[in-house]
């Protein structure tokens, strides 16, 4: 963060801004985006220590998501995806696979992203009926290309992890994947901002 004396720009609206002053946008945007991993990280610790009901607190689900989808042998992405599934919990209540999905967009590919932004509908399958909800409303995605990888997402790792006993391996194993992944964004109108 910088202070009060660090270079900015002078416009008082975008369409006053000069070339110099997006220059002086754009030595910072560089900076300030390589630290996307670390505030991701920190924002999984937010997850610690909350219940919400369920047998295992929100950061121990999201690790026992990736730790079985990196043990059952799935891509660095992939992991990833399953680790932070569940990150947007604590800021979007009602669409917390919107958020997730919004963050990781810019890393993953279009399955991961469909994936990760549908995943809370076909969860639903194991727990909607219970609620009165429709458990088959994943059926509305019937015939997407994405629809079995999604629903397998759901079944092998995201519906089995909240087992109180099973050893998930730590937030601290996941970081070195996390920043791999985060390092270079694949698909984001942003991802040339500030590399020479």
């Amino acid at each position: 963060m910088g202070g009060p004396n660090e270079m900015k720009a002078k416009f008082p609206a975008m369409d006053k801004g000069t070339k110099e002053d997006w220059e002086i946008i754009s030595g910072h945007f560089k900076p300030f985006a390589s630290k996307v991993a670390d505030r991701v990280l920190e924002h999984l610790k937010i997850l610690d220590g909350d219940f919400g009901g369920f047998p295992v607190d929100r950061l121990q689900h999201s690790l026992q998501t990736a730790t079985r989808a990196h043990r059952d042998g799935q891509p660095d992405d992939y992991v990833v995806m399953a680790l932070l599934h569940d990150i947007g919990d604590t800021l979007g209540t009602y669409n917390h696979p919107d958020i997730a999905a919004a963050i990781l967009k810019p890393f993953v590919s279009e399955k991961l992203h469909w994936i990760t932004e549908k995943h809370g509908i076909f969860q639903g399958y194991y727990f909607f009926h219970h609620l009165g909800q429709d458990r088959d409303m994943r059926e509305a995605f019937r015939g997407h290309e994405h629809f079995e990888d999604c629903a397998e997402f759901c079944e092998k790792y995201d519906q089995t992890a909240f087992d109180a006993s099973y050893e998930s391996a730590p937030l601290e194993f996941f970081e070195p994947i996390v920043r791999k992944v985060f390092e270079r964004p694949i698909n984001s109108i942003y991802a040339s901002v500030g590399s020479e």
